[in-house]
């Protein structure tokens, strides 16, 4: 464990209430599940800790440190454009914790699909995003809801002026790591200085220069997202969008294709500034820089994570000023280049099978070794979800294993296959 998150354990021993203040990348999510599964009793039934989270996709990333963690705790995640029957039945056997964005716990409450009486551990993770996203009224309807609660565990990127009195905290205990030096991310901030007309043009090339390194590109507008995204296939650039006007599978297929090396630009809004697990981001780039200062400080938080060196670009006008931008920050030059990167080493196959019908990844690792005659360097990333699955698959080997599995069964059951786009 770092330092922070030793602080955050010691401090939350005897149901002591925690606000944890850390930045953006430095291990929160272990520190506030180091205490949950401290307080966790396998001799105690029903849902022992509640997780409250802003957004899906960091509601799944939780569940996924959680589920790595290797515990006999079941635990289960509920989100707006999950199914509702699924969530409906791993309610049935309560998890020990439940992961979830305040609409659909709302609902479960509301539905009596669990009981929050055997709750005793509340964690609001993200706390201040959730209250500006206007979570406010629902996140107020659960912790009234939460009778038996004995602890509850803040966390955030960035301080609160005031903490709403519906928290329930008392007496807490705020860990504050934002102010230490060696707690703040190794980021080089540099200018890209354009004019509005050349603004996509300087984008194109500051592409160019950057090369093949892993990069997220924030806007502060969906329409800007969709015109970059089709600016970079135009130009053959392998890119992702990101942002709340996409159906949500159509986010987490974006998301697992950044991550498994299908493609290593993702465009998006600050929807992406935070709970997003892709620590190999090198290069921020702001086609549009935000209004507020903690609005570029999570952003920059998703490069630089956990002691990396980061970059973070700022396409700027010369009538452009932002108070948090200082006069002196270096200037790139990024004229005359225009060599467009090489293409990712992955793509990404869609399988129609998931964790109902029994398939897991050691499973898919097989079918394709055995039947797709792959080698293992040949596979990357895997994720199962609950009615499909995704494979990243060596780009030059990706029409010949379709072609091999096109006829071959999984695990006694004929799965439809293709490249995910």
């Amino acid at each position: 464990m770092n330092q922070m998150q030793k602080s955050t354990y010691k401090a939350s021993e005897n149901n002591q209430d925690i606000i944890l203040l850390s930045p953006t990348g430095s291990g929160k999510t272990l520190a506030f599940l180091f205490p949950v599964l401290r307080n966790l009793r396998k001799d105690v039934s029903g849902i022992q800790t509640l997780i409250l989270v802003p957004a899906r996709e960091l509601a799944l990333q939780i569940e996924q440190v959680f589920k790595a963690i290797g515990t006999d705790f079941k635990v289960s995640v509920c989100y707006g454009g999950h199914d509702k029957k699924i969530e409906i039945n791993n309610l049935i056997e309560a998890p020990a914790v439940l992961i979830g964005t305040p609409g659909r716990v709302v609902y479960h409450l509301r539905n009596n699909n669990f009981d929050p009486k055997t709750i005793q551990t509340l964690v609001l993770d993200e706390f201040d995003k959730a209250l500006e996203l206007g979570f406010q009224e629902d996140m107020e309807f659960i912790i009234r809801s939460l009778k038996n609660a004995s602890q509850r565990i803040l966390t955030s990127a960035t301080a609160m002026d005031e903490i709403p009195p519906f928290t329930g905290l008392k007496n807490e205990k705020t860990i504050d790591f934002l102010k230490l030096n060696d707690a703040k991310p190794d980021i080089q901030l540099k200018k890209v200085m354009t004019t509005p007309e050349e603004k996509l043009d300087t984008l194109f090339n500051l592409i160019c220069k950057i090369g093949n390194k892993r990069t997220l590109i924030f806007c502060n507008h969906r329409e800007a997202v969709d015109r970059i995204s089709e600016l970079l296939r135009q130009k053959g650039i392998d890119r992702e969008t990101f942002h709340g006007g996409m159906e949500q599978d159509e986010r987490e297929r974006a998301l697992l294709k950044f991550r498994n090396d299908s493609a290593r630009i993702l465009i998006t809004t600050d929807l992406a500034s935070r709970g997003l697990d892709v620590p190999e981001v090198e290069s921020i780039v702001h086609y549009q820089l935000p209004p507020k200062e903690d609005a570029f400080i999570h952003r920059n938080g998703r490069t630089a994570r956990m002691n990396a060196k980061g970059f973070a670009y700022l396409i700027m006008t010369e009538d452009e000023n932002f108070p948090f931008i200082k006069n002196n920050t270096p200037e790139e030059n990024v004229t005359g280049f225009n060599k467009v990167p090489g293409k990712t080493p992955f793509q990404t196959i869609y399988i129609s099978a998931g964790k109902k019908d029994k398939v897991n990844k050691v499973d898919i690792v097989g079918y394709m070794i055995k039947k797709g005659e792959l080698q293992k360097e040949d596979i990357g990333l895997i994720e199962v979800k609950d009615t499909t699955s995704y494979v990243a698959v060596s780009r030059d080997k990706i029409n010949a294993v379709l072609k091999k599995l096109s006829n071959e069964k999984l695990k006694g059951k004929k799965v439809k296959m293709e490249v995910a786009f």
